[in-house]
């Protein structure tokens, strides 16, 4: 019978920054004991990026920033299609 661990938000930063700062993946797993798994995600979840005008980002940040990117461009085509639509075209009837 196995018992999902929840980890906080803290602990999973602590880690990531850990493993940011030379520690391996396997000596995080054997120490605190989670999984190869949870690990591979959390560092993919809050390692950060850093932008040009250097305000510092998480990978969920930058996923998430994709994400309403794609609903804008979606929302932009759909707002041109309409007015090429409701534009009226000149009739030189």
């Amino acid at each position: 019978m196995s018992t999902k661990q929840r980890y906080d938000e803290d602990f999973k930063r602590t880690l990531v920054d850990l493993y940011h700062n030379g520690k391996t993946q396997a000596s995080l797993i054997k120490e605190y004991g989670v999984s190869q798994t949870a690990l591979t995600r959390w560092i993919k979840q809050y390692s950060t990026v850093e932008t040009e005008n250097g305000e510092i980002l998480t990978a969920k940040q930058v996923k998430e920033l994709q994400k309403r990117m794609a609903q804008l461009e979606e929302e932009n085509q759909i707002l041109k299609k309409a007015i090429a639509i409701f534009t009226p075209h000149s009739n030189n009837d």
